[in-house]
């Protein structure tokens, strides 16, 4: 094992670690031993020379992202060793996903690997780095990917730019073909086809998180008049049409987003369909609305990425429901969600709570939902939980 540098921690700033919390904040650190790179491995000691665990470095809040709580090396077969578990666990949930290509096999915290999220459409695997430890990690990722899934993984593409830190790496490309080089292809959730850019798309391409929701979304489709808001590439409109629903209109304020829908359309229904995308900026939309919806989804972008503007976010989240609570028709189904980390559940909720009663409408909660299972969140992580989400009846 090569000789790391050793960080110590200041009395009484140990405890989270020891309960395998995978972050050591800045303000923890009492005293270095040898020299500080961003991305370097480093060791972590108590107060009282007790070693902690080994993560990557960087200057910044979150000053090191635990690896390991065992002084181990951090090299080609450890990546292995992380990514060979997290295949694994994904093969097991696959044998209940038929017709799904697309999936999340490495989630962070949740996978042992924070700061790295690799997300798999067929036969490309899509690279994000959260951590600059992590990109300069990315050949031995890769290495395993290619490793572990053969002749079957055919294209390997790192989008990084947008997660990294602004000034770290300035002069390093972040977004590039490890191999292949395709840009763009189709694959299939549940057997809804799906045509995916990740050169261009949010994230790394795709809402895969909201796959199990999209399909709960079927169950209450027949027969109903949909509007899916923040559609994007209208991945709930098409659970609604595959599910029988009378009429499905998407609103997005991207006419590029959804253009994606009408293709998305287009490519499982053909020309034949009740299917309507309006580019519109949702509040304008419900102030507009001449439908009367019964079954309405409202999936924002997250209103809040930090916790300081938190209160602006949880209004946010109150004006939206209320809208949408004001515009459902009686007995409609509402599909709400938070993204935002900084939102408890107990928060978003209160938010929703209070749109209802200030619309005046009465609602029940019939599904509480959260990220699906390839989206695993470590029990000492719980910050790893980010996606809430209701289904409420509204009479």
């Amino acid at each position: 094992m090569t000789d790391r540098t050793k960080i110590v921690l200041k009395s009484g700033k140990d405890q989270s670690v020891k309960r395998f919390h995978p972050w050591i904040f800045s303000g923890a650190i009492k005293k270095t031993y040898g020299p500080l790179a961003e991305g370097n491995v480093v060791d972590v000691y108590d107060n009282k020379d007790n070693f902690l665990g080994c993560g990557h470095y960087q200057i910044g809040s979150i000053a090191v992202r635990v690896l390991s709580f065992e002084q181990i090396n951090i090299d080609r077969s450890f990546y292995y060793a992380r990514l060979h578990s997290a295949l694994q666990l994904r093969k097991q949930l696959l044998q209940n996903m038929p017709e799904t290509d697309v999936y999340r096999l490495v989630h962070g915290e949740g996978d042992l690997l924070p700061g790295l999220i690799i997300d798999i459409y067929n036969d490309t695997a899509v690279l994000q780095m959260h951590s600059i430890g992590m990109f300069l990690a990315r050949e031995y990722v890769a290495a395993a990917l290619e490793e572990l899934f053969g002749d079957d993984l055919q294209h390997i593409y790192c989008k990084s730019s947008g997660t990294l830190p602004k000034k770290a790496l300035e002069d390093v490309e972040k977004n590039f073909f490890i191999k292949g080089d395709k840009t763009f292809g189709v694959v299939q959730e549940y057997g809804i086809k799906y045509e995916i850019n990740w050169l261009e798309g949010q994230k790394t391409g795709f809402f895969i998180d909201q796959r199990e929701s999209r399909r709960l979304l079927g169950n209450y489709a027949k027969g109903r008049v949909v509007a899916n808001v923040f559609g994007y590439t209208g991945g709930f409109s098409l659970f609604a049409m595959e599910n029988g629903a009378q009429k499905v209109h998407t609103i997005d304020s991207s006419a590029k987003a959804i253009d994606l829908t009408a293709k998305n359309v287009e490519l499982n229904f053909g020309n034949e369909h009740e299917h309507k995308g309006i580019v519109a900026d949702a509040f304008d939309f419900f102030a507009g609305a001449e439908d009367t919806y019964d079954l309405i989804v409202l999936d924002p972008p997250a209103f809040a990425k930090h916790h300081n503007v938190l209160s602006n976010a949880l209004q946010g989240y109150k004006r939206i429901n209320q809208r949408a609570f004001e515009n459902i028709g009686e007995n409609g189904i509402l599909f709400t969600f938070s993204c935002s980390q900084a939102v408890s559940p107990q928060n978003f909720r209160k938010s929703v709570f209070a749109a209802a009663a200030n619309a005046g409408r009465k609602v029940r909660i019939l599904h509480q939902l959260t990220q699906p299972a390839d989206h695993p969140i470590s029990i000492f992580h719980p910050e790893g939980e980010y996606l809430k989400g209701l289904v409420l009846h509204v009479e």
